[in-house]
């Protein structure tokens, strides 16, 4: 099951708490805080990649948004571009 942006960063935060905890009992560079370091960078990673995923997935729909009007103001159809024909 893939997590949306708002659970991942709910991860995060709690993943962060937890580490901070961790690293007033046991230090800084105590084994269990660069453990949770670690998945803590992961979470991140996997918030920053979703939210790549999801600003590519908003481009493509403007880019047909933006050719669906165009494509409805263009008298002569024949001009435009195959790949982005509509079809019947």
């Amino acid at each position: 099951m893939e997590k949306n942006e708002e659970e991942i960063l709910m991860e995060i935060q709690k993943k962060r708490e937890v580490m901070i905890n961790i690293a007033k009992k046991h230090g800084y560079r105590s084994d269990c805080t660069i453990r949770c370091s670690e998945e803590l960078d992961q979470l991140i990673y996997e918030y920053q990649r979703e939210k790549h995923k999801d600003k590519k997935q908003r481009q493509r729909k403007r880019q047909k948004a933006k050719f669906s009007i165009k494509y409805l103001f263009t008298s002569n159809h024949e001009n435009i571009n195959p790949k982005y024909q509509l079809y019947s």
